[in-house]
């Protein structure tokens, strides 16, 4: 799915509701609509047939004025500069309503991964890192996984920078493999912070988690792991999707017949009661978890959403145009700025991490994750009481208050 509309405009005039509830100055804001650095890459990469084929690749960092940047790497048709820039902006929202010491960065290449064998996808992941080996590093703008990319892509990474540098260091990249430095849970905090939210904004509803019905557009590692954790909360877990089909069960799916069923089949689709995506989309339930891409549910789609809330377990799953108009409907998106934090949060404690060589264990590094989520939202539902509006507002006015600071305390050149 592909719809039109991440752009600076939707996200400008998102920022734009969250000014009266912050000192930001319109000097200030200026510098946030800019990013730092953007650059586009041709990369040749000599195919498995002998030709060679030019691929467009790029990296938008948007931010440093809190400290490195951070951000993905996507492998995906279609990828833009301008989505990348967009895309790093919002990673600098996150960032600060974690408060931590990041700023964002976003990019990657307009490529389908699936099209290429093992052989090209390493070829290309190691032409990508070499064109940007400059501009990259532990302390300048750190890489991690995203769409279409893994710990072996990290890994090449790691290992490209370090051949191409002479050097044996290892923060310039997380989401490595463990072996290679890599953290605990990696793939389990975008989930993680998915379910907390919606747990937490079910139980302050007084609605709350048992019984709740929940559906999952996008069950890959992050929304897997928040149906599981929901679903260990008492929630019914009654439709998923992934890129092949969904399936529906209004008493709630077995989640683990489900897995070994999407490990044999390759897909959810089939297990249980087919149904499309898009009527997945549709259920009447009580909370329906974003974990796909951004713009899953746009203009387009809008009028056909009955949950009560939608949580964005991925960056802009839900466009601005859409937003409004479900406002209107008294149903609440939970944004991604909260509801996929754990995904930075667990990106900077490996990047700690690296710096130190000092390593946690798999429930220490949970911990940390739940401690930054609770915090994170902990702050964003203090603005909202303060200030009557909704969780989106409100984090971005957080956000901004903590960038604008970091900002006018730095200074500009003259």
């Amino acid at each position: 799915m592909r719809v039109s509309g991440l752009n600076w405009q939707g996200l400008m005039e998102q920022l734009q509701e969250a000014l009266p509830y912050c000192e930001v100055t319109d000097q200030t804001l200026a510098y946030f609509k800019y990013p730092r650095r953007s650059v586009k890459v041709n990369l040749p990469v000599k195919m498995d047939d002998g030709h060679v084929r030019v691929f467009q690749g790029y990296r938008a960092v948007h931010s440093n004025a809190r400290g490195p940047s951070l951000g993905g790497v996507r492998f995906r048709e279609g990828l833009s500069r301008h989505e990348c820039e967009v895309l790093a902006a919002i990673m600098t929202l996150k960032a600060a309503v974690a408060d931590l010491p990041l700023g964002g960065a976003k990019g990657g290449v307009d490529v389908d991964p699936e099209t290429l064998s093992p052989h090209e996808l390493e070829g290309l992941t190691r032409r990508y890192t070499s064109e940007l080996i400059e501009l990259i590093g532990p302390n300048e703008d750190i890489l991690s996984p995203d769409i279409g990319t893994d710990s072996q892509n990290m890994a090449w990474i790691f290992d490209a920078f370090n051949e191409g540098r002479g050097t044996s260091i290892n923060g310039m990249v997380v989401g490595k493999p463990i072996a290679l430095g890599g953290s605990y849970g990696s793939k389990d905090a975008r989930g993680q912070s998915a379910a907390m939210v919606t747990a937490r904004t079910l139980e302050n509803d007084g609605s709350g988690v048992k019984n709740a019905r929940i559906a999952v557009f996008g069950y890959g590692d992050v929304g897997s792991k928040a149906a599981r954790l929901l679903r260990d909360r008492g929630a019914l877990i009654v439709a998923v999707s992934d890129r092949q089909g969904a399936t529906y069960s209004s008493g709630g799916l077995d989640l683990e017949a489900l897995g070994q069923w999407r490990e044999e089949q390759g897909s959810v689709s089939g297990f249980g009661l087919s149904i499309t995506p898009e009527e997945l989309i549709e259920l009447d339930v009580d909370a329906l978890i974003l974990a796909f891409d951004f713009g899953t549910v746009h203009a387009g789609n809008a009028h056909s959403v009955r949950a009560r809330y939608l949580v964005e377990a991925t960056n802009r799953a839900v466009l601005p145009e859409a937003e409004r108009y479900l406002r209107g409907k008294d149903i609440h998106v939970l944004p991604d700025l909260v509801a996929s934090v754990g995904g930075v949060v667990v990106n900077y404690a490996e990047w700690v991490q690296s710096h130190t060589n000092f390593f946690w264990t798999e429930g220490e590094i949970e911990k940390v994750v739940e401690q930054h989520i609770d915090r994170a939202l902990d702050n964003v539902l203090a603005l909202m009481e303060q200030h009557g509006t909704e969780m989106r507002t409100a984090a971005y006015t957080l956000a901004l208050s903590r960038i604008a600071g970091a900002t006018e305390m730095r200074g500009v050149y003259p």
